[in-house]
């Protein structure tokens, strides 16, 4: 079992990574009003388990449809009006018992409901254990841009159980790959070297191999977060590839690409468009797209997705300031800055004959 803990103060909190549903809190488990969160496809292999964790409380459970379509304005009123009717008072604690969809949207609600009531996450992705669930970005998307309403809610613990990932289908293991490999190019070129060095041991899923990666994402999100909760700065890098993920979600519909996939795609615009400003080279770029492909990653945007068709969505990103976009770009191979002054007739001049 390895522990992380995330710094914050009055709101810290632990990241429990173990080869089960171990290490819960004495105090979180005494809780007296339980509802946990889920899907169908995970509370069928899970629930019991999870519900096994309170034994001395009566614990309801509400599902939602599995997806990224549904982590949405209307399921987040659903999962309200259930609390309602079960008269949940503020001594209720939360459990999102899924993936990064239900670890967001319950957060969000855990964050409104009687102006905030205690959540706790059990992420049962890859992406979702070594990303979504750390950190306390909780929110749901909007057709015209992607997690732009939702709030900051810390959960009270996160606990990962690396067993989960074998019942994960290997399209959903792959796309938490994006989130781990960004990691490695934020700011870690001996974690890019480890990721390459140990590719097929990820790839069988090693039970060790997994539990070391996951436990030096955590550590490195858990350091972050705890310097800048709220990304007024160092926080906006753990973005890389996602101002260029979100058009590409938004453009096809959500759910069409997972979110690790469109990050992917994200990653390697983000790389080129650094590389023609001199900061990376050929090589480098050629480095990262090797890397993600051998995850079997897209390292490219759809090829009917126009540059243009990325520029409303990038205006509406979180990180524009007074109407400036502003972009996480690598400055040298596993370094990289918040950047802003990318204009659009230099996203044109890059990706104007499309992104292989």
């Amino acid at each position: 079992m390895q522990k992380v803990e995330v710094q914050l103060g009055e709101r810290s909190y632990s990241i429990i990574i173990a080869d089960s549903f171990a290490g819960l809190d004495a105090g979180i488990a005494a809780s007296k009003q339980v509802v946990i969160i889920s899907n169908p496809t995970v509370a069928a292999l899970y629930l019991p388990q999870v519900q096994a964790l309170f034994p001395d409380t009566a614990v309801q459970h509400f599902l939602l449809p599995d997806g990224e379509a549904f982590k949405t304005l209307s399921s987040f009123e659903q999962v309200l009006g259930f609390l309602l009717e079960q008269r949940m008072s503020r001594e209720l604690l939360l459990v999102a018992l899924g993936g990064g969809v239900i670890g967001d949207l319950t957060g969000f609600v855990a964050a409104c409901y009687q102006r905030g009531v205690d959540f706790l996450q059990i992420p049962t992705t890859l992406l979702s254990q070594v990303d979504s669930s750390v950190g306390g970005k909780t929110a749901v998307n909007h057709p015209l841009g992607k997690n732009m309403i939702g709030a900051f809610k810390q959960p009270v613990q996160v606990l990962i159980n690396t067993t989960v990932l074998a019942s994960l289908p290997a399209r959903e293991f792959a796309a938490g790959m994006a989130e781990v490999i960004k990691y490695a190019l934020i700011s870690d070129a001996g974690f890019f070297r480890w990721l390459q060095q140990h590719q097929a041991q990820i790839q069988q899923q090693d039970a060790v191999i997994l539990a070391e990666m996951i436990g030096h994402c955590c550590r490195m999100k858990a350091d972050i977060v705890s310097r800048d909760e709220t990304e007024q700065g160092e926080r906006a890098l753990l973005n890389l590839g996602h101002t260029f993920g979100h058009a590409i979600e938004a453009w096809l519909g959500y759910g069409e690409w997972l979110h690790g996939e469109a990050v992917a795609a994200g990653m390697v615009m983000a790389a080129k468009l650094a590389a023609s400003r001199g900061w990376l080279t050929a090589a480098d770029v050629a480095k990262i797209r090797d890397l993600l492909v051998a995850f079997g990653l897209p390292v490219a945007a759809p090829d009917s997705m126009h540059i243009s068709d990325f520029i409303p969505y990038m205006k509406t990103d979180k990180k524009v300031k007074q109407g400036t976009m502003r972009f996480v770009l690598p400055t040298a191979f596993c370094q990289t800055a918040v950047v802003d002054d990318v204009t659009e007739a230099e996203l044109t001049e890059v990706f104007s004959h499309g992104y292989n």
